[in-house]
């Protein structure tokens, strides 16, 4: 038999950097399900036991226990309970102004929307006492709010020291294939949430990776790449301005002459020139030299 134990909260707070919406755990039946749907605010469930998939964007996430799963508001997604080993999960909706930017520092977003984690218990010990706060005059708000406040510190603490335990290999796995992306679509518009996607990890995380292994952020080695490639055919070719700048990922000239003056001193006419006249003065002392 199923049982779950849910609270809605009658009042919301459109204004409130964060915010309860409702909350609740459940022993779910064997093939339990819920959706396809759309839901008007952000959701995390976390598995307690059991299995459990997860439907997002045409991917399918197999989870377990001590895992766990975002929903975005207005997004499309499917969940279901393990038929031979259904989940028990706990789930907080929540919302506010600061929402989607307090779950991208945590690295959960919609192209990482599963995680891994090992403080099931304190989380069901907060959700139990969301459900016995009666929550109707101030003072029980407030300590709503703090409880609300006490779930993602539990979690996020959790996530960080999950993250710091990925193995040296893995970091620099994720590092060597974002450089290789780098290198092969430098010439197109990408930017640096689509390197993060191409991993399946979030921006910050790539930004600390990068900032630990290569000591530059992955935009500054991205700009870096895409102006060593331009000075290269600036100095071995005769090609437009324009041309060099689109064949290195500047679909505006004027930003990509703005960003070569910053990095270098010179316009990129100016750079030309310069290295030619160098190019030209080497070969010249190279001829005075065999004449001797």
């Amino acid at each position: 038999m199923e049982e779950s134990y849910v609270r809605t909260m009658e009042r919301k707070r459109q204004n409130q950097e964060l915010y309860l919406c409702f909350c609740g755990y459940s022993l779910c039946q064997p093939g339990h399900s819920f959706g396809p749907a759309v839901r008007p605010n952000y959701i995390v469930h976390y598995v307690l036991k059991g299995k459990g998939r997860y439907q997002l964007g045409g991917r399918t996430y197999e989870l377990e226990k001590d895992q766990g799963f975002l929903i975005e508001p207005n997004v499309m997604t499917f969940y279901e309970a393990d038929q031979a080993d259904p989940w028990t999960y706990l789930w907080i909706g929540f919302d506010g102004t600061r929402a989607k930017k307090l779950l991208e520092e945590m690295g959960l977003t919609v192209s990482m929307p599963t995680f891994h984690g090992d403080c099931g218990e304190q989380l069901l010990d907060v959700v139990k006492s969301m459900l016995h706060c009666e929550a109707e005059d101030l003072p029980d708000m407030l300590e709503m709010e703090s409880l609300l406040y006490r779930f993602f510190a539990h979690l996020a603490r959790d996530l960080s020291r999950q993250r710091d335990m990925v193995y040296p290999e893995q970091q620099n796995y994720y590092v060597r294939t974002a450089v290789e992306y780098i290198q092969e679509h430098y010439a197109e518009d990408i930017r640096v949430r689509d390197i993060a996607e191409h991993l399946e990890i979030s921006r910050n995380y790539l930004s600390t990776l990068f900032q630990t292994i290569l000591h530059t952020s992955p935009s500054e080695y991205l700009a870096n790449f895409r102006l060593t490639r331009a000075k290269e055919q600036l100095t071995i070719t005769a090609l437009p301005i324009g041309t060099i700048a689109s064949m290195c990922g500047y679909r505006d000239p004027l930003v990509f002459s703005k960003a070569f003056k910053l990095k270098t001193g010179m316009t990129p006419s100016q750079y030309r020139k310069t290295t030619r006249e160098i190019q030209h003065m080497s070969i010249e002392q190279m001829r005075r030299k065999k004449q001797f």
